[in-house]
């Protein structure tokens, strides 16, 4: 259990026994404010970025934390601390990374659905850039700068058609999908753009998927880019930023996906001189392995054709296994020796497809117990919902030897807040 531990996340570890975050006892934490909850590691999530940040030195770049990935305001503000630009999708995402503490000038604002209001509110906090969708969000964009009597920088992004091999629900860079405009339509988009006097083209953006865990769909990506940005200084654009996106995937089982230095490294051996200002985004390599949810065994139940292990969290909590077909290891808190059985882990939601595994070998565990849902950092919270009426859980975080509650578990009261 400790090998693997290691793997997943390094500052996850047994000490006696008992299963820790950095300094502290995650048992002591459960035990004090109850469950479920997410847990997350300061550490790691500071190592993670660092990582990712360093494997670009020497190379004009800006980090931008995809914020949907984690959207805590303390996490949040760890990483603008750190230097880190922003990633948003919306207005309320906006609002959450000035509340963090991200600058302006280091936010980049994406999503195929951008509203008259969340245009306005991004023109008037000067943002870095917006990365544009659709050829009627060009235009949506450019009249309401006029209007504001303004300029908005843009980058248009490219959908060229690229299998980054991940699930289904995670790919964004193929034809079917809604993001982007066709990579046939992305030179009389540019040209397009240029004819607007309140618009400022600045870069080119492209984001093919999430949990990508092989090199060559960036490196396809980004060829293809770059084949478009020369065609595009044939007609005298210049551009300035050249964002490529995230989606690189981490270990949550038996994947061996490629580090940031090996993207770095393949980037550079495309890019050879040339200089634009490198933009990436990258959310779930960040907090992903930063985190877990922590649950405690209600119920075991044997129906003669299944075992179950019933617990206090749901997908209500962590819709990923069932919505991705996501595997999250399962274990307990407290290590010892147990005989191992196959069960299904499963919550108290009203819905067959709320499981977090099926078919599972792992230690059997007796009612009360903890159990530790692992690389829950990423599209955990930020994706949980109050179906069934159930309040949100709260969130810690560790540095060191202490943690710190850094959202409060919701109450009943939370459920109507504003309902008449």
């Amino acid at each position: 259990m400790s090998n693997l531990l290691n793997r997943l996340i390094p500052n996850f570890f047994y000490f006696n026994q008992e299963l820790h975050m950095e300094k502290v006892k995650v048992q002591e934490i459960a035990e004090q404010i109850g469950t479920p909850f997410y847990l997350y590691s300061l550490a790691q999530i500071q190592k993670n970025y660092q990582e990712y940040n360093s494997a670009f030195a020497g190379y004009p770049h800006l980090i931008c934390y995809a914020l949907k990935a984690n959207s805590n305001l303390r996490v949040g503000k760890i990483l603008a601390g750190q230097g880190a630009g922003v990633d948003i999708v919306s207005g309320g995402e906006l609002y959450r990374a000035l509340k963090s503490g991200f600058p302006a000038r280091k936010i980049v604002y994406a999503g195929v659905g951008k509203t008259k209001e969340e245009i306005e509110f991004a023109l008037k906090e000067n943002i870095l850039m917006f990365n544009v969708e659709s050829l009627g969000e060009l235009e949506i964009i450019a009249n309401i700068a006029r209007e504001m009597n303004c300029s908005a920088p843009v980058a248009i992004r490219v959908n060229p058609g690229i299998d980054p091999h991940t699930h289904k629900y995670t790919t964004t860079g193929k034809k079917e999908n809604k993001f982007g405009i066709p990579l046939q339509q992305i030179i009389p988009a540019y040209e397009k753009a240029r004819k607007f006097k309140n618009l400022k083209i600045l870069g080119i953006h492209c984001h093919i998927g999430s949990q990508i865990v092989t090199l060559k769909p960036f490196l396809d990506t980004l060829r293809c880019l770059l084949d478009v940005i020369s065609e595009l200084e044939k007609r005298k654009i210049y551009l300035q930023y050249l964002n490529l996106g995230g989606g690189l995937g981490i270990r949550y089982k038996d994947e061996n996906p490629p580090t940031p230095r090996d993207l770095a490294e393949g980037y550079m051996s495309l890019l050879k001189g040339r200089k634009y200002t490198l933009i990436l985004e990258p959310g779930r390599y960040i907090v992903g392995n930063a985190g877990i949810l922590v649950t405690k065994v209600l119920y075991l139940k044997d129906t003669r054709r299944k075992k179950f292990i019933i617990t206090d969290a749901g997908m209500t909590e962590l819709i990923r296994p069932v919505l991705y077909e996501a595997y999250h290891e399962i274990i307990p808190v407290i290590e010892k020796k147990r005989k191992k059985i196959v069960v299904d882990v499963v919550g108290p939601i009203c819905e067959s497809a709320d499981y977090f595994a099926q078919d599972r070998l792992l230690p059997e565990v007796q009612p009360g117990e903890f159990l530790a849902v692992m690389c829950a950092g990423a599209y955990g919270f930020s994706m949980s919902s109050t179906y069934n009426s159930r309040p949100r859980v709260a969130e810690v975080l560790v540095d060191g030897k202490n943690w710190t509650i850094i959202r409060e578990r919701e109450s009943y009261a939370d459920l109507v807040h504003g309902e008449t």
